[in-house]
């Protein structure tokens, strides 16, 4: 595997002051594509490998639902449950302080700092080992009233219990494994994070049927198997990825060096918000799950499947929106603000199509998606609710979501920040008062998630004509 992507990472020397990221020996085809000439094509070069891998690892999940679903509607209920906070962490490492790492690198390498591009992977190590750690030790402590307040209760509450402490002991080497990736994704090197990730998901989909169920000598763990089946492969993974960036081969190398705060705030001025606009559409999804689990267990299952087709876009769009940000960036980067906004609209309108057309695939034949997960009428008709009202928006979601990531390559934040709380305010907030308070049941409620992706997309489609994301005075990282 190694041989096969060493091809296009081959290892490069400091360019000399005043020459441009095309001159560097290796990679001159796909600089001299991401700062002149057609924006589809290097878009597409970036996008497709990420967004295929990741569909593949989102199939992953969808299989680890439906081998759930053999061990009864508790234990389903129960991975419904820890699902959402799963995508926190997944969110955070790869959109949140992974895009702030995939931003400081292209930003680097637009302005000819290889040095300091370098030396953000191993800032990157640090910060991995430091959240990983902290997502372990909360999950471990507040699991059970977190499980609880979102509608857990008895059996369900024991598997959400018995899968989420698996999971989450893996958190490190998770954590590593993404922003790896994301440095690898910001030098514009996608093909060896895919690798990684489609040989991973490939064992681990013949791996977690049997420590599920059992084979052989190998005794039913249930639950507890799928959660540690994921924690064995990012194990192996983060250390494949180690040293691989260590050996030189990489587009950037990993070389252990002095922390500098400068590197850490060129990280963290676009990770740290950018996390919490990953923790709103989470934390909604939260609040959604305990106002749906008021409804009862049926209810939190067929949710659960329906909302399940939301994360398989987002695979898509992350792709999509990771080229858009190491595009944007590395053009910022070299001053070239216009052309960089272009690719924010390319990239949006990408977005748009691709998600709305699953939207109303989804909205008008529920139950193709439904019917593979239960056949329990009392299971599938909230998710049929879900889908009928809320997937035709999904279009609203991939222009919002594309756009957000053209704002991280830009440095630039706030107003996706501000989108993200107004679809939280919405869809959480007034869906939960409607739910809980006005007793206006689940369509009402899924009517509000709606609405909350209508205001997600307006503001940040009203910030980018504004001129608040791409603004003129943005000076060339550097400088």
């Amino acid at each position: 595997m190694g041989d096969a992507a060493s091809s296009d990472a081959t290892p490069v020397q400091d360019a000399a002051p005043g020459s441009t990221p095309s001159t560097l020996p290796g990679r001159a085809s796909l600089q001299d594509a991401m700062l002149r000439g057609p924006l589809l094509k290097p878009l597409l070069q970036l996008a497709v490998p990420t967004t295929l891998v990741l569909i593949a690892q989102s199939l992953v999940g969808v299989a680890e639902n439906w081998y759930a679903s053999f061990l009864g509607t508790e234990a389903l209920a129960g991975v419904s449950l820890v699902f959402p906070v799963v995508m926190l962490m997944t969110m955070m490492s790869n959109g949140g302080i992974g895009s702030g790492v995939a931003s400081a690198v292209a930003r680097a390498l637009g302005a000819n700092q290889r040095d300091d591009a370098n030396a953000l992977v191993w800032h990157a190590v640090m910060l991995a080992l430091a959240i990983g750690l902290v997502f372990s030790v909360l999950a471990w402590m507040t699991g059970p009233a977190l499980y609880t307040a979102l509608g857990g209760r008895a059996g369900a509450l024991d598997a959400a219990l018995q899968y989420s402490n698996y999971v989450f002991a893996g958190s490190i080497p998770f954590w590593l494994v993404n922003l790896l990736a994301a440095a690898l994704r910001g030098a514009g090197e996608v093909r060896v994070p895919a690798l990684v990730t489609l040989v991973g998901a490939a064992v681990f989909l013949v791996v977690t049927p049997g420590v599920i169920f059992g084979f052989g000598p190998v005794p039913a763990l249930g639950l507890a198997g799928a959660g540690l089946a994921m924690t064995l492969f990012y194990v192996g993974a983060a250390l494949w990825l180690l040293r691989y960036m260590a050996s030189g081969r990489a587009a950037v190398r990993l070389t252990k060096g002095p922390l500098e705060p400068r590197l850490l705030r060129d990280i963290l001025r676009v990770g740290l918000l950018t996390a919490l606009s990953s923790l709103q559409p989470n934390l909604m999804v939260m609040v959604i799950t305990g106002a749906v689990g008021l409804f009862g267990v049926e209810a939190l299952a067929g949710y659960g499947m329906a909302s399940r087709l939301d994360y398989l876009i987002i695979p898509i769009l992350f792709g999509l929106g990771t080229a858009v940000l190491t595009l944007v960036g590395t053009n910022v980067g070299a001053g070239q603000h216009e052309r960089a906004r272009r690719i924010a609209w390319l990239g949006g309108g990408l977005g748009f199509v691709a998600a709305g057309a699953i939207g109303l695939a989804a909205a008008l034949a529920p139950e193709v998606w439904l019917h593979a997960f239960s056949r329990e009428p009392a299971v599938v008709a909230p998710g049929m609710d879900y889908l009928r009202i809320v997937a035709p928006f999904y279009g609203l979601l991939g222009l919002g979501f594309v756009l957000a990531f053209a704002a991280q390559g830009a440095g630039h934040v706030l107003w996706p920040f501000l989108a993200g709380t107004s679809r939280l305010v919405i869809s959480a907030g007034v869906g939960w008062f409607v739910a809980a308070r006005l007793d206006a049941g689940l369509s009402a409620l899924f009517a509000m998630v709606a609405a909350g992706l209508v205001a997600y997309a307006g503001v940040t489609v009203v910030a980018m004509l504004a001129g608040a994301i791409f603004r003129r005075e943005t000076a060339p990282r550097g400088t």
